[in-house]
């Protein structure tokens, strides 16, 4: 589905170029390598691999008051529960199929944060065009070409070959492509209204589904924070950090088959975000 001053560069950074994106690509020996370390070691590679596709899908691109006084924040409950439902409709429109003209409220801010992560996370990331689609429609203007020219290289034909797909990123004939981020909840901790940091907390689903398939789908966890401004009647990603966790201890059901999987996947359509 991840920092330097927001107008600066991270000379710390070792892939992805300049600003602050920062890429995790396998042999990144860093704090992303040691997840999900309850694996078997021959899952090992595709462990790393699906960290970093989804830290790729939210990539490091490169901070109060409240709500308007028609939504205002204590409807929502105790601060406890930061994402109850408010009654407020989700927005209508779309954009490259992304929710877009959302509120110019601190909800309309989560809202999008939601929405984005869940574009970022998608397996259409993986074609170049329908990817510049996607960061044309969520990213502030002025940082799309930066964040394209560090996704572009991330996409790599290495990546593709490490997760079982073609060179196009396509899935082989016969498997499913599976790459989903699911928000559980979000949380603004600053908030105006021209720009706003919230943190979306998210699972995530990547691999490829199927008889033959030798990477099957996973399971992971993370956090994700966004600097979003206010440009052109909505909200658009500035900058973007992403952490392991919290992520729950594993349940007891039984894992479903490649064919249960790919039949899900198929089946259950995504949802728009909204609070």
């Amino acid at each position: 589905m991840n920092p330097g001053d927001e107008q600066g560069y991270d000379t710390d950074e070792r892939y992805g170029g300049t600003g602050q994106t920062r890429t995790r690509l396998p042999g990144d020996e860093d704090t992303y390598d040691t997840a999900r370390r309850s694996m078997r070691p021959s899952r090992s590679l595709i462990t790393v691999v699906g960290v970093v596709v989804l830290l790729i899908a939210a990539i490091a691109f490169a901070n109060q008051n409240t709500d308007a006084p028609t939504t205002p924040s204590d409807a929502r409950g105790p601060a406890t529960s930061p994402t109850s439902p408010t009654g407020t409709k989700p927005v209508d429109t779309q954009a490259s199929g992304i929710p877009t003209g959302h509120p110019r409220t601190k909800q309309g801010a989560e809202s999008a944060a939601a929405n984005y992560a869940v574009a970022l996370g998608s397996a259409d990331m993986f074609g170049e065009e329908r990817r510049s689609q996607i960061l044309e429609t969520i990213i502030v203007p002025s940082e799309v070409q930066r964040f394209r020219d560090s996704l572009d290289k991330a996409y790599s034909k290495p990546l593709f070959q490490n997760l079982g797909l073609r060179e196009d990123g396509s899935s082989p004939d016969g498997l499913t492509f599976v790459s989903r981020t699911t928000p559980i909840g979000t949380t603004a901790a600053k908030y105006t209204d021209t720009k706003t940091t919230l943190s979306v907390w998210c699972s995530g689903l990547l691999g490829l589904a199927g008889e033959t398939s030798i990477n099957p789908v996973t399971s992971s966890w993370f956090t994700i924070t966004m600097e979003l401004h206010w440009v052109d009647g909505d909200w658009k990603i500035f900058t973007h950090s992403q952490k392991d966790g919290p992520a729950p201890v594993p349940g007891d059901e039984r894992a479903a088959t490649s064919e249960e999987i790919a039949k899900a996947v198929e089946g259950y359509g995504g949802l728009t975000y909204a609070r």
